[in-house]
């Protein structure tokens, strides 16, 4: 299967992509290598190979949920340039109406 040049117009047209005539040529290109690319890989057989999502088993991924104590307010303020009222002091970037 070819994917054509004005395949390749009426699919940037439902995109709403403004290609060039040589835009266009060019991908055709791509996209019929892309589309031969993916039609060999459906030719591998498959029958007897369960589906699945990673290469390798993977267990449980997540870590102990466990509880480690905190910084105080005076640690975590420790190396900020400026700080009020025991927090951070930025600069205004919204202004009152």
């Amino acid at each position: 299967m070819s994917i054509t040049r004005d395949e390749v117009a009426h699919l940037a047209r439902l995109s709403r992509l403004a290609l060039t005539d040589a835009e266009l040529n060019h991908f055709a290109g791509q996209l019929d290598q892309i589309i031969a690319a993916v039609a060999r890989v459906q030719e591998v057989v498959a029958e007897g190979i369960p589906p699945m999502t990673h290469a390798v088993p993977v267990n449980n991924v997540f870590r102990d949920d466990t509880e480690v104590p905190c910084l105080t307010p005076e640690q975590a303020l420790a190396g900020a340039p400026a700080t009020e009222q025991a927090r951070f002091r930025v600069p205004r970037i919204l202004t009152e109406e």
